[in-house]
């Protein structure tokens, strides 16, 4: 049921990227002394830094790469990172100083839901600009956020309809288990809807949560299992976040819940998470994205490229927050440079509909909704951490940041 990828004949969109790449380095003179200052909002510390830390990696490289390039508009750009440490009210008072303080030109930050509602209304007093670049929930729109990650209907809706279909095992009972936050919380009730829309009964679903950084999953497994056992095809999806997902993968193993009886699909583990962990008892379980590091294609070719040349360790992947990062800035860039501005007033409107060549394969578009146009990945987990696809949207999808599977959104959905 795989799709075939589009061809990819739009090399020029990533602005020859792949040209620059095989440069030397030379670093050029700016025209103005004056640096463009880039915010980089994520937690370096805490139970978020397993995988936030790679995003303030990211920006970094963006920036290495931009001044490279010659800067945005002849500019430097200067990074400003800050640490808030996985701690919700001091996002909010980071993201202060980075726009009061700091006074940054942009900021990329966050990746739980709870963070990002703790900055959005510093960001709309302050009039700053965040590009947010994690999967999320919806049910939000801001004129001062550009949401590079994936909506509901580009990640977990088409994961739970695969999950029901014969190719994904044809599961007639869900597990929905999530780290206790908001996150977590509206994306089961979204799926909720959507289950009952297909007929499945609230009987059929399992819902538990956790709180972050969570460690002792033996009870909930094993409770998973007795769910299982009553006789329907049984599936779990995952909305658990940070480190809690390294002891939760390792008793699945442990309890010996293998795909083929009970698979797993998570929304918020990839490629960064699963290097932490021994992935073999945890072959052919799932994840839903929109990229992936195995993603084929000369656009994500070129980024894994440059993504060695600034981190020089193998070791380190590249995953779907990255790559939305990676194409936020890019988008952030072609805006600045459209605008001949970094003003968030001036940004802001050049960035609807701007497009580019993602690495994921597909082409995306920023919409008037501040969201992303994304393809749908579904994959399975190799035994070397890697996540191969075994299904995909043939075309990117829109992003419906109002789900229609929340009743009060009927008169603002557009």
């Amino acid at each position: 049921m795989t799709a075939n990828l589009p061809h990819l004949t739009r090399r020029a969109a990533l602005g020859g990227l792949g040209a620059a790449l095989a440069l030397p380095y030379i670093k050029p003179s700016f025209a103005q002394s004056v640096p463009i200052k880039v915010g980089v909002l994520h937690s370096l510390s805490g139970t978020m830094a397993i995988s936030e830390t790679a995003l303030r990696d990211t920006v970094l490289m963006m920036c290495d790469y931009a001044n490279s390039k010659g800067g945005v508009l002849g500019r430097r750009l200067e990074a400003v990172v800050v640490d808030p440490a996985s701690n919700w009210p001091l996002f909010a008072e980071k993201a202060r100083e980075l726009l009061q303080v700091h006074k940054v030109d942009v900021t990329f930050g966050c990746w739980t839901s709870v963070s990002r509602k703790s900055v959005l209304p510093v960001f709309e007093e302050l009039k700053g600009l965040l590009f947010y670049p994690v999967q999320y929930e919806g049910e939000e729109e801001s004129p001062n956020i550009f949401y590079t990650g994936a909506a509901p209907n580009q990640q977990a809706i088409p994961a739970v309809e695969y999950l029901m279909s014969k190719d994904g095992g044809e599961a007639r009972r869900i597990c929905l288990l999530g780290t206790d936050y908001v996150y977590p919380r509206t994306t089961n009730r979204i799926l909720r809807g959507f289950l009952k829309s297909k007929g499945i009964a609230d009987a059929d679903i399992m819902e538990e949560y956790t709180p972050f950084g969570h460690s002792d999953w033996q009870g909930i497994v094993a409770r998973v299992k007795r769910f299982a056992g009553e006789g329907k095809k049984t599936a779990i999806v995952s909305t658990i976040n940070g480190d809690a997902n390294v002891p939760f993968y390792r008793e699945l193993g442990n309890q010996g819940i293998k795909a083929e009886d009970i698979p797993c699909v998570a929304f918020s583990v990839g490629e960064e998470e699963l290097a932490g962990i021994d992935t073999k008892p945890l072959v052919g379980h799932l994840a839903a994205w929109n990229y992936f590091m195995s993603s084929p294609g000369t656009p994500n070719t070129e980024f894994k490229a440059l993504w060695q040349s600034y981190i020089k360790n193998p070791k380190r992947v590249t995953n779907d927050p990255m790559e939305a990062t990676y194409t936020g800035f890019r988008m952030w860039m072609q805006a600045a440079e459209q605008a001949k501005s970094t003003a968030v007033a001036a940004v802001t409107p050049a960035l609807i509909g701007q497009k580019l060549m993602a690495p994921c394969g597909y082409e995306e578009e920023m919409l008037p909704n501040h969201h992303l146009s994304k393809p749908v990945l579904i994959g399975e987990i190799q035994a070397d951490g890697q996540i191969t696809t075994v299904w995909k949207t043939p075309d990117a999808v829109k992003a419906e940041n109002w789900s229609p599977f929340i009743p009060e959104n009927a008169n603002r959905r557009r």
